[in-house]
Order: C-alpha cells, then sequence, then structure tokens
C-alpha cells in the first residue's frame, strides 16, 4: 500500500530527514510543507486532496477542511493539545485522531516555576536597571512566603505543584473534573473555587485544555478578583486568557505582572501592546522545549500515523 502523508509540524519538518528511511519502508510518500506557526482554514484547504494521512502541529483542522480530505485516515497532532482539530466532524468522517498525552509536562512545569522565580525575586527587573547603571535593591519574596493558585491540575498542573512545595509554597487548586484525592493528600492541595483562589493567590498559574468551557476562562472580572501584587502564568492556550482584558488590567496597575506563552493570535503580531509593557513577559510559545521531550514525540506521532495507515486498510 502506498499512502501520501502531509507532514507541517514545526518541530519535525528541520529533522524529517532522519526519519525519511523508515516513512519510505512504510510505503509513504512525505509531502512537506515549511511554517512559521501554523496553517489556517484557507492555507489547508488546498493541501488535502489527495492525502491519507497527516502529522500537524496546531494547524486548524475545521470540518471545512475535513470535508476537502476525502482520502484522509488519520491526522497525527505533533504534542499533546487537539483544540484546533474539529473532533466531531473527525469522527463523523471516520478520520483518526491521534496524539501524544503528557509529552512536555517536566519541560513546561520547568518553565513555570522560573516564571515563579523570576518574579518573586525580581531577577529580569534587577538586571534590567543594572544595566541602566541603577544600584537599587528592591523587596523581594521568598517562594515560602507565597501562595500559588493552579488553574487546571491535570498532568502538568500537579507536576507545577509538587516543584511549588518543594520550595515550600501554600498550593491552591482549581478544575472543573475532579483532583485525584490521592494527589491532594500527597501535595497538601487545597481545592477551592476559582474566584476563592484569584483573591488568594500571590501567583496564579493557567494549566486547563481549551475547550468551550476554559475560553477566556478568565477575563475583566476574573482579574479583578486578584491581589493588585498577583502575577499571572500562561503557559497552556492562549484563549484561556482574555488578552485584551490582561492588556488592560497591565496597563493600569490592577495585577503586579504576567508571563505568557501562548496567546490568542499565534505569533504575536507586532503592533500588539503587550510588547509595549513593562510587567509582561513573552515568550514564543516555547514552553514545552526540551531535547529529550521532542525526540521522544517525534518518534511516537510517526508510530500513531503509521499504525493508524495500517489499522485502515
Amino acid at each position: 500500500m502506498n499512502w501520501r502523508v502531509l507532514i507541517t509540524a514545526p518541530y519535525l519538518l528541520p529533522v524529517i530527514e532522519e526519519f525519511r528511511p523508515r516513512f519510505e519502508a512504510a510505503g509513504i510518500e512525505i509531502i512537506l510543507m515549511p511554517v512559521r506557526e501554523r496553517f489556517n482554514e484557507a492555507e489547508l484547504l488546498p493541501m488535502l486532496k489527495t492525502i491519507d494521512g497527516v502529522i500537524c502541529g496546531d494547524d486548524r483542522f475545521t470540518e471545512a477542511v475535513l470535508n476537502a480530505a476525502p482520502r484522509l485516515k488519520v491526522i497525527s497532532k505533533w504534542g499533546t493539545g487537539v483544540d484546533s482539530i474539529n473532533l466531531n466532524a473527525a469522527a463523523r468522517r471516520g478520520i483518526r485522531v491521534c496524539n501524544t498525552p503528557n509529552a512536555f509536562t517536566d519541560a513546561v512545569a520547568d518553565t513555570t516555576l522560573g516564571y515563579l522565580l523570576n518574579f518573586a525575586r525580581g531577577l529580569s527587573e534587577m538586571d534590567a536597571a543594572v544595566r541602566r547603571g541603577l544600584w537599587s535593591k528592591p523587596e523581594l519574596s521568598s517562594l515560602r512566603e507565597c501562595t500559588l493558585g493552579i488553574v487546571g491540575v491535570g498532568n502538568i498542573g500537579k507536576a507545577v505543584a509538587r516543584r511549588a512545595r518543594g520550595f515550600g509554597m501554600t498550593v491552591l487548586g482549581n478544575d472543573r473534573a475532579p483532583i485525584d484525592a490521592a494527589f491532594v493528600s500527597e501535595s497538601d492541595l487545597t481545592i477551592m473555587s476559582l474566584n476563592e483562589l484569584l483573591a488568594q493567590a500571590d501567583f496564579v498559574s493557567l494549566h486547563c485544555d481549551l475547550n468551550e468551557s476554559s475560553f477566556h476562562l478568565i477575563g475583566r472580572d476574573e482579574l479583578r478578583r486578584m491581589k493588585r501584587s498577583a502575577y499571572l502564568i500562561n503557559t497552556s492556550r492562549g484563549p484561556v486568557l482574555d488578552e485584551p482584558a490582561l492588556t488592560e488590567a497591565l496597563a493600569a496597575g490592577m495585577i503586579g505582572g504576567a508571563a505568557l506563552d501562548v496567546f490568542e493570535v499565534e505569533p504575536l503580531s507586532n503592533d500588539s501592546e503587550l510588547r509595549m509593557l513593562k510587567n509582561c513577559l513573552l515568550a514564543p510559545h516555547n514552553a514545552n522545549s526540551s531535547r529529550e521531550a521532542r525526540r521522544r514525540v517525534n518518534e511516537a506521532t510517526i508510530e500513531n500515523l503509521l499504525n493508524a495507515l495500517r489499522e485502515s486498510q
């Protein structure tokens, strides 16, 4: 059997030659489409007419795109989140959707702790001040003195909680799904409503999936409930956070600051007001960066694709 597979996953494309013999041995012709971040619906529509399988990143597989792919049998997502794929439409067309759960837990949790330490210890702020010729000594906090609120206590949220407890932080948790009782006991996690968590936390870190219930989960009302000294960290998905509301809150000093690895539209536009705010740290959706994790995900994503194609015969 010969198959045609479209590859658009940004992290797999640079190392694709390493895996080309594996595709060829399986009778697969690979079609490479370099992409800066992701393809939208209009860009994908003309690509899929003769494609049997896809290895993708966060490309927008809408119902219209899937309807334009008569041969498509499998979408193998590079990474965990599948919110960019219309799962209901895929199921109706018999298209299998695979992903790699728990792929980047450690990397994202480490990034989150990096932001916590930076804000608590004033690292980037002091660096900038010294470079300007200043020698001021701001009053800082130890993490042991702080409370962390985790919104979304899945694999990554749990990993962040364990790290935070290692620093002696008080850790609060909120999740729409039940949180494992054994983990709650192990981590000394205090479960509470979102509003209570926002009011009590010195740091609020978002780790929830993107779905209908989490879209703009944090908006103007939620930001108003946070302490004026609190920091918001988002390493989950951009649309979990109402970006214009956050921009207004940061500009008005409603909260202390924010760290964003993800955005509602990526890449972040050059004219985004967030770029002008000194109390906001920005990153290019790279909290998952880890050489070892990327190697594992490359292997798992390809294996998911090959298994699904074989099973479709």
